[in-house]
């Protein structure tokens, strides 16, 4: 019998923290509930985490610094912001410390526990692939490397966030083949929701803006007018 899998969550309010542990032990997982920011993080260096929820605004140590400590980590865990800073910037600022997902206050409990379930399922998936890459991907001058989770261009090391990682993976993986958008929100963030579309083209736009000479006039990643997305294939490929 496999053990559950486990996700911390750190959030201050009481009532939303009942509420989502209700649901996610509803779902097979096990839940430990932190309400301090410092509680959490002494929970998250204990290790064995299969995911983290993770509110911003908490007593003792906040939710972005939490975020910044998981991404130094060796092991990754994947991580979930819900917060009731709804703006872009705080949102980009999430998911640049590392953040795989991010909800503004109010969302839906339903939503969450779909969300969670995603990334999980889309961590084992990686996991598998992973096992069987024995080494980098090398394409279009990058060098991907699914264990290390590290990406060179022309040698030199390119920050991505976890999210731009595999969706830079997973183009690099499979070049010259067509993705509609849905295609790669089922893929890559393991959902399909009618009107999250917005987060492919604004993952890509980022991605561009770290992996091509002119983000204007993509080279690696390309546009498929009226049908998606690209990776472009080596040169000399049929």
């Amino acid at each position: 019998m496999t053990s559950p899998r486990r996700v911390l969550l750190v959030e201050d309010d009481a009532h939303i923290a009942d509420l989502l542990s209700l649901h996610l032990r509803d779902e097979g997982l096990e839940v430990v509930h932190c309400a301090r920011g410092d509680d959490g993080l002494r929970e998250l260096e204990r290790g064995g985490w299969d995911a983290l929820v993770l509110d911003l605004m908490l007593p003792g140590v906040d939710g972005l610094e939490i975020c910044r400590r998981a991404r130094a980590m060796t092991r990754y865990t994947p991580i979930i912001i819900i917060s009731a800073r709804s703006s872009e910037v705080h949102r980009i600022l999430g998911l640049e410390l590392g953040a795989d997902d991010y909800l503004a206050k109010p969302f839906s409990v339903l939503e969450l526990v779909a969300r969670v379930k995603a990334l999980l399922r889309r961590v084992d998936a990686l996991a598998r692939n992973a096992q069987l890459d024995t080494g980098s991907l090398s394409v279009a001058g990058l060098s991907v490397d699914p264990i290390a989770r590290e990406v060179k261009l022309d040698g030199r090391r390119v920050d991505l966030t976890p999210r731009e990682f595999d969706l830079l993976y997973f183009f690099a993986r499979q070049p010259g083949k067509v993705f509609s958008r849905m295609d790669l929100l089922n893929a890559v963030w393991g959902y399909q929701h009618e009107g999250y579309e917005h987060t492919v083209n604004t993952h890509i736009n980022r991605l561009r803006a770290k992996i091509e000479p002119d983000p204007a006039q993509p080279a690696r990643i390309l546009t498929v007018w009226g049908r998606g997305y690209k990776f472009a294939e080596p040169e000399g490929a049929a």
